[in-house]
């Protein structure tokens, strides 16, 4: 079946022909008035009507996936969008000194490079081994912090880092959809780490550091170190080590060169060599081998031995070739005192290894004993990393290091600090603090008011009394090697000590160490000198006299018992 189309009226009338004359000069033909309307197509119609269909279409299955298929995942992205958990990094505990004095604290940075506190040092010298660094959180290179803390790495920082660190807190930020910041608030606020004063005096430190600096340069020795320590409290009040470090380098990271210098210094900056370095220590151990002599009983306080420059122990395996053991001069007649003051190796082998038919010796087993009684060759427990144990030469030793046997010669060398004999400064310093206290081995302490736990010596009063009198001769004795120590504002008891070291013993390790008030004892002190050339003329007692007229100048209170 076919249907006929209609047929289009195309005639145009009259009416529509002619215009009414009366209104066509108010025609505005600027928006088409006085022409002739045409009827859009079909066609158009079904073009556009196609067009915004598709478009229709396009945005139904669009809004389906968004809001079914995809809705819970997207819901989540646009809450996380608009609201961001932000980190807030704690301030770390601000770190003092006895006197007040800033040692570590925090600042902005106004580099724009942290979004968080960077720590900031004293500038003080010698201080960069026992105050330490820290490393910085960190973040990957999409924002966000992978490590979210302070790392503390030497010194102080990293022993009492817990104390130091302080928690996080988190903040709550409102984004808008194209990442701008609404608004912020702190929904866990950050408590900020304890702040904590250290026993130290940090300017007496830096004096001591300046010191030991000037004096390793102009006499060609290596390193140096020292320190001052309460007798009864344990408590730092000096320490320094040489070469030292600015912990800002480390802590920022930034200067490459001096970084560098600092890993490829043989020096060892990085190491304090108060707590780790073990160092062989000489003479200084002579006042331990008297003590253990005379409280053993293999000596009378009052023996004399004689002293010509020289010890000679027979070879029975070849009678002409007798093995000489010198002493640095010929001494005479010397007792325990003026052995003591003299550092008369010639009398320390005799009650060391004894002489046969002549005079008992300790023996390597009973020096062994009473080193360790005092502390040496072993670790204090300062609360510092890294410290070094040491080693007092024993038979056992010998045999694992060396594969060899325990000969009569290695006891002698023992008994006056050599051979295999390697000891911290802060050993050292207890030992004799332990002297000075009257036979308590104290641990070291670096926090202001803090105790060390004590550790009581069976002493023999009588043994220790002339030990003291022996270190208070060196002092103020004509001929006591300590002699530069002796003061009008405060007395002083001392030892000195020089240990050879090198391949042919063409280097020394020049030691100094005592306490005072001789009398009513509060302070004892250490001072290394390491490497130095044989012939150098200045002694670590020499070095430590200075630090006494500065203190003499500026820090009188330690020169009165309290």
């Amino acid at each position: 079946m076919f249907f006929k189309r209609k047929k289009r009226n195309t005639e145009i009338g009259f009416d529509e022909v002619i215009p009414d004359l009366l209104n066509l000069s108010s025609f505005n033909v600027h928006q088409m008035e006085g022409r002739l309307e045409k009827p859009i197509g079909k066609r158009s119609v079904f073009i556009i009507g196609s067009i915004f269909g598709i478009i229709v279409a396009v945005f139904l299955v669009r809004l389906f996936m968004l809001q079914v298929v995809n809705g819970e995942e997207y819901a989540a992205q646009s809450t996380n969008n608009m609201l961001r958990q932000s980190l807030i990094v704690a301030e770390r505990g601000i770190v003092y000194d006895r006197n007040g004095e800033l040692l570590a604290w925090n600042e902005l940075d106004h580099t724009g490079q942290y979004d968080f506190p960077i720590r900031a040092y004293t500038d003080r010298r010698g201080l960069g081994q026992l105050i330490g660094y820290v490393s910085y959180p960190q973040k990957d290179s999409a924002g966000f912090y992978y490590r979210t803390e302070y790392l503390g790495r030497t010194g102080v920082e990293k022993s009492f880092h817990d104390f130091l660190q302080g928690e996080n807190g988190v903040r709550l930020v409102e984004l808008t959809a194209h990442g701008e910041v609404l608004s912020e608030s702190a929904t866990n606020r950050p408590r900020s780490g304890g702040e904590l004063t250290l026993s130290l005096d940090a300017e007496l430190s830096e004096h001591m550091f300046d010191l030991i600096a000037t004096s390793t340069i102009q006499q060609g020795f290596r390193s140096g170190a020292g320190a001052i320590m309460d007798v009864e409290t344990g408590e730092i009040i000096a320490m320094t080590s040489f070469p030292s470090y600015d912990p800002e380098i480390l802590s920022d990271g930034d200067d490459v060169e001096a970084i560098e210098a600092l890993n490829t210094d043989e020096r060892y900056p990085f190491l304090n060599k108060v707590t780790g370095g073990a160092y062989i220590p000489g003479s200084i151990v002579k006042p331990f081998v008297a003590y253990a002599a005379l409280a053993e009983g293999i000596i009378s306080p009052y023996k004399e031995i004689y002293s010509d420059g020289a010890f000679e122990v027979p070879n029975p395996y070849n009678p002409d070739k007798p093995t000489i053991f010198r002493d640095w001069r010929a001494h005479g007649w010397t007792d325990a005192r003026t052995a003591i003051a003299y550092s008369a190796n010639v009398y320390f082998y005799t009650i060391g290894g004894g002489v046969e038919g002549e005079q008992e010796g300790l023996g390597i087993t009973r020096i062994n004993k009473y080193m360790h009684l005092f502390g040496i060759g072993e670790k204090t427990g300062i609360a510092l990393e890294g410290e070094a144990s040491g080693n007092v030469p024993s038979p056992e030793w010998k045999m694992d290091v060396f594969d060899d046997d325990w000969r009569l010669g290695d006891t002698y060398l023992t008994s006056i600090g050599q051979f295999g004999f390697q000891a911290t400064p802060i050993q050292m310093l207890r030992a004799y603090a332990a002297i000075a206290n009257g036979g308590t081995l104290v641990t070291p302490q670096v926090v202001l008011g803090a105790r060390g736990e004590e550790e009581r010596i069976d002493i023999d009063e009588e043994a220790l009394q002339i030990v003291r009198e022996g270190m208070r001769q060196t002092v103020v004795q004509d001929g006591g090697t300590a002699r530069p120590l002796e003061r009008e504002d405060v007395a002083i008891a001392a030892k000195s000590g020089t240990a050879e070291v090198g391949v042919a013993n063409e280097f020394v390790n020049s030691w100094i160490a005592g306490y005072f008030p001789y009398e009513e004892p509060k302070y004892a002190f250490i001072l290394f000198m390491e490497h130095g050339p044989r012939a150098n003329t200045l002694s670590a007692g020499r070095i430590m006299s200075w630090v006494f007229d500065w203190m003499g100048e500026h820090r009188t209170e330690y020169f009165v018992s309290s």
